[in-house]
Parts: structure tokens; C-alpha cells; sequence
């Protein structure tokens, strides 16, 4: 088990995280092609293994936390030579393995919470999957947006705003089962309870809770819920743009929560692309362009941008193609002064993506956190949280 030190030994996971002035968070690639629908040489594997790997040396270089995306994709994906995303795994089941091969790295999973889930169940997984990491374990609670998807699961497609109203109902009933320790009966506009229990219950009475919402209707949910915001580009990928909307958006954010007094960090996505020469980077970035598979890119650029969701709109295709929210391209030192521009932005924490995830990731071990920790943007030693 890591050691603790006096001055660490009580705090949760997620407060420990809290203390690096920007946390840093992992995107797993748990669907084949990860963000990226090109065929550019990568060694970037969708399996439960290379996951792992990833974790595992996140939480060794320092990471906060990992987090997976969870999709309901048909036979073929997004389509193309790759088949982009057919292969996908379910981020519940893979923070799950992932409790059991790490200490201290918090693990966050998505969950469709309105394609067929009651309350009570996410209650006991949570509570659950807190017992077994130790109180590591997060949800990032959406609401779905595909038409396809709801399909699928024979259902009609919910209007946007309704959805979150949904939403609100059934978190406050998953929060209210880990809270209560006598049996709960709910008559609820969409769910009822009766006589439902949950024990254990999560470390700290509540696990940590995540969303990505971006509408007015999504970010009043999010900031009444969430501890942890994943905040979009409003002005797509382009690291100047995005640092130029970015501040009155985490604001907007930041000022809704303050309202019902409540203290929560916002964290954004880039796609890293380091290498030891700014030419090097910028290189790498146009061989995803060059190899990419145009029909699958395509089809992912259109599905993203044509639902009823308001992320994400303005990235170009190009921009879709590479992945990511914000894209950070350069030496380690531009990557560090990338980051530095995103926290003034307002941003609290960067949850980054590669395109060649374990090689990239060694790279930025190497030569990105050190000076990430000379620029006073991580502490000098990782945290141990309280188990």
C-alpha cells in the first residue's frame, strides 16, 4: 500500500487529488480507435490489458484519475477500413478489473443512466465498487443523446431538456440511498422505491460524481450533482480560440455552483501530441490527417455534430479527426505552457488523450510532468489518499 504521511492520511482520494493545482486525468482508450479514426501506425489497443497498462503507469507517474466513456455502437461502428469504435468495452465493468490493480488513482466510469437503469442498482455497484478501490471510484452520470442508442434498447428518444429532469430524480435517489440507513420508499415521478436498502455504503458517504454537460438545462444538473465538471471548447479545437471562450464559460460554471454553495473543478479534454521538436509534433499531427479513414471520420464528425447535444459543435472535421477537445501540439515545453493557458482559462484540471497512448504517455512521463511540476502546476510526489 502507498505510504501516508501525516498531513495526507486522512483525506479522501479525491481530496488528495484536489491539492495539485491542475489535476491531470487519463482517457482510456477503451474503444478501438480511441478519439482518433485514422490508420497511422499505433500500437493503441481497446483490450481490458493495454487498459490496464495504461493505468498502471498513469498512477505510477502521478495521474489523478482514468476515466472511459461508455457507447452503444452497431456491427461495423462508425464504419471505414478501421470500423471505428465496433470494439468497446463497458467502463463500470473495466474500473472494476482496473480497483483491483491499483492503490491510489481514482477511476471513473460512464454510465446511460436513462437506458433502462434504476437507481437502486447504480446505488449498490457504486457502493460496491467504493468497498473494493478503496473509495476511488467515480460516475459519470449522462443521459444519452443517439437515437440509435435509445432504439437499441427499445426505447423512444427522450427531448433534451426532460432528460435531465430524469436525471435529477434519479440521482437524488441514488444519493439518498447512500445516505440512509433505514429502508427507503420513494414514490417518484419516474422511479419508485420501496423499502430499498443499500449497505455498505460508499467511503464518505457518497462516491464522486462526474458529468460533461454543456446546455443550460445539463450544466444546472451538473452543478447541483457533480463534484467534477468535463468542460467542452466552446470555440472548438484550437488551442488560441478555445483559451479565449473558455474563461467566461468556467466562470458561467463556477458562479452557478457558488450560487447553491457549492465548490466544484472543472477539467477539460486535450489531445496531446509531444515530441522532442515542434516540427517532430506538428509532423505527427499531419499523419493523422493524411492516413485518416474518411469514411469512418465522416460518419463520427457527423454524429457528434448533428444530435440534440450542445458539445462539441463547433470542432471542425479536421479537428474531429485528430480527437480531443483542445489540441495541445508541440515540444514538452509548449505542452507545459498549453497547460499553464488552460488553467487560466479557468480550467482546474486537463484530462488528456495520445494517439499512440502507452508510448505517448511514457514520452510525457519523461519529459512533460517534470516540468509541469517546475511550473508549479503539479506538487512534487504523488499523493497517497486515505484508503
Amino acid at each position: 500500500m502507498p505510504h501516508k504521511t501525516p498531513e495526507t492520511s486522512q483525506m479522501s482520494p479525491v481530496e488528495a487529488a484536489k491539492r495539485h493545482p491542475l489535476m491531470l486525468g487519463l482517457f482510456l482508450p477503451i474503444q478501438s480507435g480511441a478519439w482518433s479514426p485514422s490508420l497511422a501506425p499505433r500500437s493503441t489497443s481497446w483490450t481490458f490489458d493495454y487498459n490496464a497498462r495504461c493505468t498502471i503507469m498513469a498512477e505510477k507517474l502521478g495521474f489523478d484519475l482514468v476515466f472511459g466513456l461508455a457507447q452503444w455502437m452497431g456491427k461495423g461502428g462508425y464504419g471505414g477500413e478501421m470500423k471505428f469504435r465496433e470494439m468497446a468495452t463497458d467502463p463500470l465493468l473495466v474500473t472494476a478489473g482496473l480497483a483491483a490493480l491499483t492503490e491510489r488513482i481514482l477511476l471513473v466510469s460512464t454510465v446511460h443512466i436513462l437506458y433502462g437503469w434504476h437507481p437502486l442498482h447504480l446505488a449498490k455497484f457504486g457502493a460496491t465498487l467504493s468497498e473494493m478501490s478503496g473509495g476511488r471510484w467515480g460516475l459519470n452520470m449522462v443521459t444519452g443523446y443517439k437515437k440509435s442508442e435509445f432504439e437499441m434498447f427499445g426505447l423512444e428518444q427522450i427531448e433534451h431538456d426532460h432528460r435531465y429532469v430524469m436525471a435529477d430524480e434519479f440521482v437524488t435517489m441514488m444519493k439518498q440511498l447512500w445516505s440512509e440507513d433505514e429502508n427507503l420508499s420513494v414514490d417518484g415521478q419516474f422511479w419508485k422505491m420501496k423499502n430499498a436498502f443499500v449497505a455498505p455504503k460508499p467511503a464518505g458517504g457518497r462516491c464522486l460524481l462526474v458529468n460533461a454537460s454543456s446546455s443550460g438545462a445539463g450544466l444546472a444538473y451538473a452543478v447541483k450533482h457533480s463534484d467534477l465538471i468535463f468542460v467542452t471548447s466552446p470555440a472548438g479545437a484550437n488551442l488560441d480560440r478555445a483559451c479565449e471562450a473558455l474563461p467566461a464559460h468556467n466562470r458561467q460554471i463556477k458562479d452557478a455552483a457558488a450560487a447553491q454553495g457549492r465548490d466544484i473543478r472543472t477539467l477539460i479534454n486535450p489531445h496531446v501530441i509531444c515530441r522532442e521538436t515542434e516540427a517532430e509534433a506538428w509532423a505527427q499531427y499531419d499523419a493523422i490527417l493524411k492516413h485518416q479513414d474518411a469514411v469512418a471520420a465522416e460518419n463520427f464528425y457527423r454524429t457528434f455534430t448533428g444530435g440534440d447535444q450542445t458539445s462539441w459543435k463547433a470542432a471542425t472535421r479536421e479537428q474531429w479527426t485528430i480527437g480531443g477537445n483542445v489540441h495541445i501540439v508541440g515540444t514538452p515545453a509548449q505542452v507545459v505552457e498549453g497547460f499553464q493557458r488552460l488553467k487560466r482559462a479557468g480550467c482546474d484540471g486537463v484530462q488528456v488523450n495520445f494517439y499512440d497512448f502507452i508510448p505517448d504517455l511514457e514520452f510525457f512521463g519523461a519529459r512533460v510532468l517534470p516540468l509541469m511540476r517546475e511550473a508549479g502546476l503539479r506538487l512534487d510526489t504523488p499523493l497517497a489518499a486515505a484508503a
